[in-house]
């Protein structure tokens, strides 16, 4: 039969009660947003509320809502960030030597962590990856804080990473020591069939275990240690622990969009629009309500005892009868109005999609723009996005394919090899990282451009290898393809500058 609190070790009372108490106290902490979450998921997300009144799938829940702006700017804010920070089928990251790696090695390392990269990818590739991203996205934007549950998947599996969007009401957070979101809690529902298949080696009787019918609640904790994190599982009805291992890096990889100080949870641009999609989702309520009565009209009758008001149907051709020498039915008089509704629902709109950015980096297939516009709008959404960007690289870039190293690094699939920043270095090559450089790369090319105008002396003072390599890296190429060539003296470079002898530089 199980075992009960009374019969566990003392240890294990000890962690049970402690990772108890511990979620007991971010679950209050934490209440104190649900309000806030209810508000923003009920105006922006409906479908994706589980703080409200709506239970169930499938259901009616967007009953109360008249304006869809804040809707549609989620989903294309969502989508922008998949496409501009993992886009899918997209190299969007790689490795690179580090400070710390000698100049003759850095070649064959870059040949060795570009391939360990590209297996990485396809890993991300051949999962669901992109369609549990889009959901945590979708999350971070309405609810300012997102969590990826990242799993292994099993042996045989068309690829070694499993995730699952981990939804804002199950998720309980708390920070660590560095102010990443270390501390996570998770309770859900799972059938006793669903506990036996996630946890195939939890000390349970299976046979009794298996009678159960009905759901039971699992609280799931992942808790930093000195060099390691603890994870737990626990079957709370019975007080009972499933499963209770050490792992080199949490599952659960929490981020947000913006962060108060003092605050634990994120803010969203939802948050900051939320009058403005209250205001416009009244506007057009009221708009609507207006636009009925100037269909129907109101009306006034003599109560004569002639005239019934119940059995008067106001539709083409009818007849409505009425006593001799009253007047019968007769519309009632509106007085003259000037409508400026639309005129602040324009305004309000607008708003919206500027606090969404939608109006920052329009559709290029909208219209023709020029090449330099394209620059410019790219370079102002870096600059907009550079601090949530700072953020979510740190929070949920860097963990993730640190993560997924780690896997395939156990796998065999990828070399033994330590990703800290001074021998392999993480390369983010997505749209948005790259844009981060493209006034540097533009500065670049505009300077060598002018030196090489001005004559050989002033041309010898370019490095022609180190700048070659510098745009290279800028520009996201990957490391195995930029070869270090040998160094080129003085003499040689000005008589390759003066003659145009490429032959020289082969020799």
């Amino acid at each position: 039969m199980r075992q009960t609190l009374q019969d566990k070790t003392e240890d294990q009372m000890t962690t049970l009660q402690g990772i108890l108490e511990g979620y007991e106290r971010a679950k209050t902490r934490r209440s104190n947003w649900e309000s806030l979450w209810t508000e923003c998921y009920d105006y922006a997300l409906p479908q994706r509320n589980q703080f409200g009144n709506f239970s169930g799938q499938g259901q009616q829940k967007t009953d109360h809502l008249f304006d869809a702006t804040a809707l549609d700017a989620v989903d294309q804010l969502a989508a922008s960030l998949l496409g501009q920070l993992t886009p899918p089928l997209t190299q969007w990251f790689g490795f690179k030597p580090g400070q710390d790696v000698a100049e003759e090695d850095r070649d064959s390392l870059s040949k060795i962590l570009e391939k360990a990269a590209k297996i990485i990818q396809s890993h991300f590739d051949r999962s669901n990856f992109s369609v549990e991203m889009h959901q945590c996205f979708l999350d971070l934007v309405v609810g300012g804080t997102a969590s990826l549950l990242f799993e292994e998947a099993k042996p045989g599996s068309m690829s070694a990473f499993k995730f699952s969007s981990v939804p804002l009401s199950e998720i309980v957070l708390e920070e660590g020591e560095n102010g990443h979101l270390e501390e996570s809690y998770r309770q859900f529902s799972l059938t006793p069939a669903q506990i036996m298949k996630r946890y195939p080696f939890a000390e349970v009787e299976r046979d009794d275990f298996s009678n159960h019918a009905e759901e039971l609640i699992v609280l799931e904790s992942v808790l930093p240690d000195e060099t390691a994190y603890h994870f737990t599982a626990i079957l709370e009805k019975e007080n009972q622990i499933l499963v209770d291992v050490r792992l080199p890096r949490s599952p659960f990889i929490n981020f947000r969009w913006m962060k108060s100080p003092g605050e634990v949870y994120g803010r969203s641009p939802i948050m900051k629009a939320l009058p403005d999609i209250k205001t416009a989702n009244k506007v057009v309520e009221l708009i609507l309500k207006n636009a009925s009565i100037a269909i129907s009209g109101i009306w006034q009758a003599d109560d004569d005892g002639v005239l019934n008001p119940a059995n008067i149907e106001l539709t083409p051709g009818a007849i409505i009868p009425k006593a001799v020498g009253s007047k019968g039915l007769t519309p009632l008089e509106m007085p003259a109005r000037f409508d400026v509704s639309q005129l602040v629902l324009d305004d309000l709109r607008g708003r919206i999609r500027h606090a969404m950015l939608i109006d920052r980096l329009p559709q290029i297939g909208s219209r023709q723009m020029t090449a330099t516009e394209i620059l410019e709008r790219s370079s102002e959404m870096s600059l907009i996005m550079g601090a949530t960007y700072g953020r979510l690289q740190s929070e949920l870039l860097t963990p993730l394919i640190q993560r997924a190293f780690d896997i395939l690094r156990r796998r065999g699939e990828v070399p033994d090899i330590a990703i800290d920043g001074r021998h392999v270095e993480i390369d983010y090559r997505s749209p948005l990282a790259r844009s981060q450089s493209q006034n540097s790369v533009q500065n670049t090319l505009s300077w060598i451009s002018t030196v090489l105008g001005m004559g050989a002396e002033a041309a010898s003072t370019v490095n022609t290898i180190q700048a070659s390599k510098y745009l290279g890296e800028a520009l996201g190429v990957p490391s195995d393809l930029i070869r270090t060539p040998p160094e080129l003296d003085l003499e040689t470079l000005t008589d390759v500058l003066e003659k145009g002898d490429l032959n020289v530089l082969n020799t």
